[in-house]
């Protein structure tokens, strides 16, 4: 598993100005099973994104097609880790935080 950490090095206009893009990518990702979970941080300096691979090059691979990295918006960050554990009602406590 990967944790992707986007920072942004632009202003907001110029993110929002290519957030729909970005949008598409991560519903393209989501559709091929890659990615799990996203958003932005708090305060919104970037974004998460929890991705599946099959290793690190292929999610190197699929950070270049995304807007912000085509368009030189954020740097990106990529922590690879071995999920042991997980809570058995992991659907109810994303919907409820």
């Amino acid at each position: 598993m990967f944790v992707i950490e986007l920072t942004y090095k632009s202003g907001l206009d110029e993110i929002d100005a290519h957030m729909a893009a970005h949008v598409a990518f991560l519903k393209k990702y989501y559709g091929s099973g890659n990615f799990l979970v996203s958003g932005r941080k708090i305060p919104r300096e970037g974004g998460i994104i929890l991705a599946v691979g099959k290793s690190r090059k292929e999610i190197e691979a699929i950070i270049k097609e995304d807007p912000f990295y085509e368009h030189g918006l954020a740097d990106f960050r990529i922590i690879e880790f071995r999920a042991s554990q997980r809570a058995d009602d992991i659907q109810k406590r994303i919907e409820t935080s």
